[in-house]
């Protein structure tokens, strides 16, 4: 997934922690990447992993959305472990 925050003067570690509080049951993340996109803003890259009966990643992506501090959410890769 890519957590785009709304601003570059959030701190991604309080953000990060916001991220893996707000996770539905079931969910978890499975590690933290970041990327520089431009002028200072950086995109946080979690891998989540969510069970099979949960029915995809329409809960997780709704639980970043409300997090204070996140501008967009997307996934970037889908796979099956």
């Amino acid at each position: 997934m890519k957590v785009m925050p709304n601003s570059p003067e959030i701190d991604l570690d309080e953000l990060q922690e916001r991220l893996e509080d707000s996770l539905p049951e079931g969910a978890k993340i499975n590690g933290f990447e970041r990327d520089d996109v431009a002028f200072g803003l950086v995109a946080l890259l979690p891998t989540v992993i969510v069970p099979d009966d949960a029915g995809g990643t329409e809960a997780v992506e709704e639980a970043f959305s409300d997090v204070d501090g996140v501008e967009s959410v997307s996934v970037e890769n889908v796979g099956r472990i």
